[in-house]
């Protein structure tokens, strides 16, 4: 038997490239569900399905079991059913990082609803500064400008501790996968 050896990059794109194990919890209690990664896969075992009486099944929970966090927050942010697991796994492997950060903002923290067949993701109008805090947020600002011009010597006598609370009017704070967003739903 031939060991192989990966290089560490060869083996993150191994990692990254993983569809999304779910799993189809049945409704019936006198069935066993199945663990699937792609609508084909849960087409083909769910339609041959039967419970102890040889009847078929035909409702299932889904449920996210492993796979990217990004996926896994975007599955609990659209609340992923039966009837929506295809667009779900078109969403994993053709929206782009910040597309799904966008999507599990929008319908997670903003109230807005998605529909994989008519929404845009990129079509929301939600500002997202991947920050550590809304001071750090208030020191950005002042670097960019939209506070006027402000010289540098007075700049170090300004309470960055009231304008991030200022800002905390208008922004949130969230983790997603890890990673800490200051948004603003508009």
């Amino acid at each position: 038997m031939q060991k192989e050896t990966l290089s560490s990059q060869e083996f993150q794109l191994q990692i990254q490239t993983i569809e999304p194990l779910l799993f189809a919890q049945p409704y019936d209690i006198s069935a066993y569900g199945f663990y699937f990664r792609s609508l084909e896969e849960y087409n083909e075992k769910s339609a041959n399905l039967l419970n102890h009486y040889g009847d078929p099944v035909e409702a299932f929970e889904i449920q996210f079991i492993d796979g990217d966090d990004l996926d896994c927050e975007l599955f609990k942010s659209l609340s992923i059913h039966q009837g929506t697991i295809g667009d779900y796994f078109n969403a994993c492997e053709y929206f782009s990082d910040d597309q799904k950060i966008k999507v599990i903002l929008a319908t997670g923290e903003c109230g807005y609803s998605f529909d994989y067949q008519s929404d845009d993701p990129d079509g929301y109008d939600i500002n997202i500064y991947e920050l550590d805090s809304l001071r750090d947020l208030a020191e950005q600002f002042i670097e960019d400008g939209l506070f006027g011009d402000i010289p540098e010597n007075i700049r170090y006598y300004l309470d960055l501790d009231a304008i991030a609370r200022d800002l905390g009017m208008d922004y949130s704070e969230t983790s997603i996968a890890g990673k800490n967003y200051i948004f603003r739903c508009a």
